[in-house]
């Protein structure tokens, strides 16, 4: 029998310090990631964490580097989150703004402090970008992963590729293999939404820059039936999942979900699936 893919799920600091949805919501161990736009504080990815924590869930924090401001408030925020809320899993990401906040200029720059290492932090996830980017070109991501591979082995950090949310499956699938045949060999999470109306996909989809998504998601709303039911996230999970299972040898993991329309139905989509224990 196939075996179904797991999955991790993203919400907000806010959110994860503040819902009353969240106990038992999710399976126990399962990594819940805590999204950073900018608006924030350290205080509250600590409360939001170690709620989490207390709930049974893995805290993955996000830390966007080119919105960090100096190596003193990033060692602050990094302690907080490790003493006061046992974080041990992380996600770095560039950040996505065109002039940096502060010190940091790319997730090097931060994984190169040592911060992580010393506050006992060893699992950490970096971005990957299967649609590829307006901001660099396709070469200068694989050599940007590269070199974080290259961290990895040159410390004893668990690293991991969580990517953007997409709907081409295939073109997911063939990016990973892509990576593969580079040398990059770093296990993959694809990103996903979750069950959600289609305006607000198209919403979120262009708030992220996701173009090719923004054009499958037009596709998808020209048809009357999904504009009521709303987007099946199963189109694009179910090649997926018989990759993992048929393919023999694959760098792809899992799938990370995006609840855009709202982390109760996503669970509640996830546990009826199979993906996640009821």
């Amino acid at each position: 029998m196939a075996s179904k893919v797991a999955a991790s799920i993203e919400i907000s600091p806010k959110q994860a310090a503040e819902s009353q949805d969240l106990r038992g919501l999710f399976p126990r161990g399962v990594r819940v990631y805590m999204t950073d736009v900018g608006t924030d504080a350290a205080r509250t990815f600590t409360a939001g964490a170690a709620r989490l924590d207390d709930l049974g869930y893995v805290a993955v924090p996000h830390f966007a580097c080119r919105r960090l401001t100096t190596h003193t408030d990033l060692e602050t925020r990094i302690r907080m989150l490790a003493e006061e809320a046992n974080v041990s899993d992380v996600l770095v990401i560039g950040g996505g703004l065109d002039k940096p906040a502060g010190e940091f200029t790319s997730t090097m720059d931060v994984l190169e402090t040592g911060l992580f290492d010393k506050y006992g932090i060893k699992r950490i996830a970096v971005a990957g970008h299967p649609e590829g980017s307006p901001d660099f070109t396709k070469d200068t991501a694989e050599q940007a992963l590269r070199l974080k591979q290259e961290f990895a082995k040159r410390t004893d950090a668990e690293m991991r590729i969580v990517t953007q949310f997409g709907f081409d499956a295939p073109g997911f699938i063939r990016w990973a293999v892509g990576l593969t045949d580079a040398g990059i060999d770093l296990p993959v999470h694809l990103g996903v939404a979750g069950p959600a109306k289609i305006p607000t996909l198209v919403k979120y989809a262009m708030m992220c820059g996701v173009g090719a998504s923004v054009q499958f998601i037009k596709r998808q709303a020209a048809s009357l039936g999904t504009m009521v039911r709303g987007f099946d996230p199963e189109v694009v999970v179910r090649p997926i999942e018989d990759h993992i299972n048929n393919s023999g040898q694959t760098s792809i993991e899992q799938v990370h979900v995006f609840a855009f329309g709202g982390i109760k139905k996503a669970a509640e989509w996830l546990k009826e699936r199979g993906s996640w224990a009821a």
